[in-house]
């Protein structure tokens, strides 16, 4: 069977597409991971669970689809409100405080996201990719005027961090109160090193 890409839908397939998308967040965001049973989005979109498996292959991938959406609605925001501040830094700050602010108003929600994609699925690494993509051309735009190959690799580096600190939440940390926020104090603390002076 060949795959189903978004842009073959016809408008009423993406309105039922889109319905599991928002019914899967909408269990994540209430339960986590663990929620987001297949049955259970079915029920909550009103679709049959044969169609869900039409465009998704598993929980994972369900849920790495949801993260595109995420971090493309973060790319749009950041489209219609440029990042604020004096320096690259101050800018770089404003962007991953703003991409870190939803997380930690729907931590459920993120840490069901994360494990999804970190997940051993490969159409959810096929999600992984696009959203890395998607991460980096955020992460890049305050630094629109730096040397390409310095914004590159700043880049690249920030992204790590980004992915790095993710896991590290996810999985658990050294220090149980750790939430969250501490996703975004690292990306700060990452940014101000690499961009300050």
């Amino acid at each position: 069977m060949a795959e189903i890409t978004v842009e073959s839908l016809t408008e009423a397939q993406a309105a039922r597409r889109q319905r599991v998308l928002d019914a899967a967040m909408a269990l994540g965001a209430e339960g986590g991971y663990d929620a987001v049973q297949m049955r259970a989005v079915a029920l909550r979109a009103e679709v049959a669970l044969g169609t869900i498996y039409r465009y998704f292959s598993s929980k994972d991938h369900l849920l790495a689809a949801t993260m595109i959406d995420w971090s493309a609605d973060l790319e749009r925001r950041l489209q219609q409100r440029p990042p604020k501040g004096d320096t690259v830094a101050d800018q770089e700050v404003d962007v991953v405080r703003r991409a870190t602010k939803a997380m930690e108003q729907t931590p459920m929600l993120a840490a069901a996201l994360v494990t999804a994609v970190s997940a051993h699925d490969p159409a959810a690494a096929a999600c992984e990719r696009e959203i890395t993509a998607t991460i980096r051309r955020v992460l890049a735009v305050p630094m629109g005027d730096l040397d390409p190959e310095v914004r590159d690799r700043t880049v690249r580096v920030l992204s790590h961090v980004w992915n790095s600190a993710l896991l590290r939440w996810v999985n658990g940390s050294d220090q149980p109160a750790e939430d969250v926020a501490s996703v975004g104090a690292d990306l700060e603390d990452a940014t101000r090193l690499l961009l300050d002076g």
